[in-house]
C-alpha cells in the first residue's frame, strides 16, 4: 500500500474516541490517492470472496445487513490477500443468530455453532469458511474479563467495540460499500496502531489486546501510538489475569511476524515482558564498568534476527517461519543472569549456562501452556547450543563427529542454523574463523554421513540379536548391553557383528548376570 496521509471515513467517529488527526496537507492530491487505495482494496476484496458477496445477497434479501469485518480488510488494504482457502472470512451482521443459521444453512454445504449465545455461526461452501456474527455493543466485567453479551443494530458501533483501528473497517455486502469509522485507513497509511477508544477502556475490557498490538507491531511492522503504549505500560499487570494459553497463542503469532523484535521490544519496554515472559528482560544486565561481557539482551534480539534469515524456503530443511528455531534463539541465553560471576582475575563468566536455560526454558514453556513435543525441542536446542564451541579449533576426533549428530537427532538442522546465528561478535577476523570452524564441522558431517549413515546411528547388533548371543530375555541387562555397543559404535564406527559379538561377550564376562544360569 503506498503511503497516504488523509483519511477517507464513510462514517465519522465521535470526537472521544476519533484517532489524531494527522498534519494538514494538500487535499485534492491526496484525497485521491485514498480513495484509490480504498477503491482497489475493495475490488479485491470483492474479487477474492464472490461467496461472499452471494451470501450478502441473500441477506440483503431477507432485509439483514451483512459486511466483511476486521483481518481481511486489512489485509486488503495493505495488498495481503491470499486465497479464500487460506482464510476464515469474518462477517458482522444485524440479523440475529438464528437468522443467521437459517440463512448459512440455505447457503452454505455445511454449518456449525461456532457461539451462538455469543451471536457467532460457522458455515463452509466449497473451499470457503465464514463465521458471521451479529452486532455487539457488549458491556464487559472488568474482573472476569467476560463480556456482557448484548446485540446491536449498528455496523459502526459494533466497529468502535474492536481491539484497534486497522481491525475496525469494513465493506458492506453485496454493494462494496466502504465503511471506516474510526479512520482506520488512515492509520495504515500511517503505519501507526490506533485504539478506537481511549486505550484505557479497551485494555480493561481485554487486556489480551495489550499483547496483540505487540503482536501487530511484529506481524505488520505498525508502530504503536504513543497514547497507546503509555497505557500499557500503565495496565502491564493486567495481563496476569488472562489465560496462559490465550497469552502463548500471542506469543507464537508474534513470533512467527515479519518483524518479531519489534513486538518483542514493546513488551520489554512497557513492562508485559515482566508478566508473561520474564526471563527475556532479565537478560538487561548491568554493565560492569569494565564491560567484560556483552549486553546479553541486544545479543540475543540479534541471534534471533540472524537464526530468521537461515530458515529456508518451502521445501528446506528448515523452512520459516519456524516456531522451534525462533524459541531457541529467543530462549538461548535466559540462563545467563544466574549464572554469571566475576572472576578474581577480571573476567566473567556463565559457567553451564545453557545446562540451566534449558531447564527455566522448559518451565517457561510449561508455564505458558505450549505442546510437550515444542518444549522439549526448544529445552534440547539451549542445551546443545554451546556444544560447537568445543570444535572451533577443529579437533575433534570423528567419535565427537558421531556424539554431536546423534545428540542432536532430527533437530540438527535447526542446531546448524541455531550455532551460525550465535556469532555476533564485531571482529570481522573472529566472525570469519568462527564461520570457516561450522564449514569445517558441517563438512565432516557430511562426509561421515556418506561412510556410515549417521542420522541413524545403530549397534551392529539389534535387542534380538543381543538377547540371542548372551542367552537372556528381555530385561534391563539388554538395554544396558546396547548402550554398550552403542558406545563403542560413537567412538570407533561400524564394528561388523563378528566384532560387535566379541565386544559384548567381553563386557557380558564383567558383569553380574554372567554368573547367572542362562535363561531358556
Amino acid at each position: 500500500m503506498a503511503p497516504v496521509p488523509a483519511p477517507v471515513p464513510a462514517t465519522q467517529a465521535p470526537p472521544s474516541q476519533a484517532p489524531p488527526s494527522p498534519a494538514p496537507v494538500d487535499g485534492s492530491g491526496v484525497a485521491a490517492a485514498v480513495a484509490a487505495v480504498r477503491d482497489e482494496a475493495v475490488a479485491a476484496l470483492l474479487a477474492f470472496a464472490p461467496a461472499a458477496v452471494d451470501l450478502g445477497r441473500a441477506f440483503a434479501a431477507a432485509g439483514h445487513e451483512l459486511s466483511l469485518v476486521g483481518g481481511p480488510v486489512r489485509d486488503a488494504v495493505l495488498g495481503r490477500l491470499t486465497g479464500p482457502a487460506d482464510v476464515d472470512l469474518d462477517l458482522a451482521t444485524s440479523a440475529r443468530p438464528e437468522q443467521t443459521q437459517a440463512l448459512l444453512g440455505a447457503w452454505g454445504d455445511a454449518t456449525w455453532d461456532v457461539g451462538a449465545a455469543f451471536g457467532t455461526i460457522g458455515a463452509r461452501r466449497g473451499d470457503v469458511v465464514v463465521e458471521v456474527t451479529t452486532y455487539r455493543s457488549d458491556l464487559y466485567d472488568r474482573e472476569s474479563r467476560k463480556p456482557v453479551v448484548q446485540f446491536g443494530d449498528s455496523l459502526a458501533e459494533d466497529l468502535v467495540r474492536r481491539d484497534f483501528t486497522v481491525n475496525a473497517m469494513a465493506v458492506r455486502l453485496p454493494d462494496g460499500e466502504f465503511v471506516d469509522p474510526c479512520g482506520g485507513l488512515r492509520d495504515l497509511a500511517h503505519r501507526a496502531l490506533h485504539t478506537p477508544r481511549a486505550p484505557e477502556d479497551s485494555f480493561a475490557d481485554d487486556p489480551l489486546r495489550m499483547m496483540r498490538a505487540a503482536r501487530f507491531a511484529a506481524t505488520l511492522g505498525l508502530g504503536v501510538a504513543p497514547a497507546t503504549v503509555e497505557a500499557m505500560t500503565a495496565m502491564a499487570g493486567r495481563i496476569e489475569k488472562v489465560s496462559a494459553e490465550r497469552v502463548r497463542v500471542e506469543l507464537e503469532k508474534l513470533l512467527l511476524g515479519a518483524h518479531p523484535r519489534q513486538g518483542l521490544e514493546l513488551l520489554v519496554g512497557t513492562g508485559l515482558a515482566e508478566h508473561v515472559l520474564p526471563e527475556l528482560p532479565a537478560l538487561q544486565l548491568e554493565v560492569d564498568e569494565h564491560h567484560r561481557h556483552k549486553d546479553v539482551y541486544e545479543h540475543t534480539l540479534t541471534v534471533l534476527e540472524q537464526a530468521i534469515a537461515l530458515e529456508d524456503g518451502p521445501g528446506g530443511d528448515v523452512p520459516g517461519p519456524d516456531l522451534v528455531l525462533r524459541l531457541a534463539a529467543l530462549m538461548h541465553d535466559v540462563g545467563k543472569p544466574p549464572t554469571r560471576r566475576f572472576e578474581p582475575g577480571g573476567g566473567v563468566s556463565f559457567h553451564h549456562h545453557e545446562v540451566v536455560g534449558a531447564k527455566m526454558t522448559a518451565r517457561r514453556m510449561k508455564a505458558l501452556r505450549f505442546d510437550t513435543a515444542t518444549t522439549k525441542q526448544v529445552a534440547r536446542l539451549v542445551e546443545l547450543h554451546l556444544r560447537f564451541h568445543g570444535y572451533a579449533g577443529g579437533e575433534w576426533t570423528d567419535s565427537a563427529v558421531r556424539r554431536y549428530v546423534t545428540d542432536a537427532g532430527p533437530l540438527l538442522s535447526r542446531l546448524h542454523r541455531l550455532t551460525r546465528s550465535d556469532s555476533t561478535t564485531r571482529n570481522r577476523r573472529k566472525a570469519a574463523r568462527l564461520a570457516a570452524a561450522y564449514d569445517s564441522l558441517e563438512q565432516r558431517i557430511v562426509e561421515l554421513q556418506e561412510a556410515e549413515e549417521l542420522a541413524a546411528v545403530r549397534p551392529d547388533l539389534d535387542g534380538g540379536q543381543i538377547m540371542a548371543v548372551l542367552g537372556t530375555r528381555p530385561g534391563p541387562v539388554v538395554g544396558r548391553a546396547y548402550r554398550h555397543l552403542l558406545e563403542l559404535r560413537m567412538d570407533r564406527g561400524p564394528l561388523g557383528e563378528d566384532a560387535a559379538r566379541t565386544e559384548l561377550l567381553t563386557w557380558w564376562e564383567q558383569q553380574p548376570e554372567a554368573a547367572e544360569p542362562p535363561q531358556a
